[in-house]
């Protein structure tokens, strides 16, 4: 039986996406360790199926998650992803309905019930309050708040947007971790969305595209940290 990774804010989602591959997706998991220990923020690091073991073995810090799955069981079903494989990869948990894969009401709540049963963490993207609300219902370990019109612009959502977010995921269930993400481009947005109320946040394209990654990773989660011991200091 898997026992459950700890996540505790603040902490910070970096996924390649399919920005890098190969051997570029581990140097960018090592940068993200080493800033991790840093700061001591947590890193949950979205990785593309093929690299999912490679990633897990060369780490410890890191909450490795798969990208998405299928709520299937164990035997038939070629070319799907079997949520004991990515379990047995490395995966501490999972992304599911990002706006690149959405998925059904149905299909969801069957992929969580999928990721219990193997004790993984969870992370639901939704584009909106009403969305955020009803992943709410879910209860995953995390729900992203991020406006899909805003998903690789380098604009990040407004301050309103955030505490609309927070306080409505909350209203439903105040043991979830909120997320803010979309358009997270520099240490200033993520510090703006910790000061706001979010427990996270998160970036793909700024990092997996940045020149020199490991600048944009500390500088992200420096901000992570700061903005967090800012509001929570006594």
């Amino acid at each position: 039986m898997y026992t459950k990774r700890l996540l505790k804010p603040p902490f910070f989602e970096i996924g390649p996406k399919q920005y890098l591959y190969g051997d570029e997706v581990l140097e960018l998991a090592l940068i993200a360790e080493e800033a991790s220990k840093k700061y001591d923020v947590q890193v949950i690091f979205t990785t593309p199926f093929p690299d999912i073991r490679r990633v897990a073995e060369a780490t410890e810090n890191l909450i490795v998650f798969a990208p998405s799955m299928d709520p299937i069981p164990v035997g038939r079903g070629l070319a799907n992803i079997l949520p004991e494989s990515v379990r047995a990869a490395g995966a501490d948990g999972v992304m599911l309905n990002h706006v690149e894969k959405q998925l059904s009401y149905l299909t969801l709540k069957n992929t969580m019930d999928r990721a219990n049963e193997l004790n993984m963490l969870s992370l639901i993207c939704s584009d909106s309050t009403v969305e955020a609300k009803a992943a709410a219902l879910l209860a995953p370990t995390v729900i992203t708040a991020e406006p899909n019109d805003l998903i690789g612009t380098g604009k990040a959502s407004d301050l309103s947007y955030i505490r609309t977010s927070v306080d409505a995921i909350r209203s439903v269930n105040p043991d979830i971790y909120v997320l803010i993400g979309a358009g997270i481009s520099c240490g200033q947005d993520v510090y703006n969305v910790i000061k706001e109320g979010a427990d996270a946040s998160g970036s793909s394209s700024a990092v997996a595209c940045a020149k020199d990654k490991r600048a944009i990773v500390d500088e992200m989660l420096q901000a992570c940290r700061e903005a967090w011991d800012e509001r929570t200091a006594k």
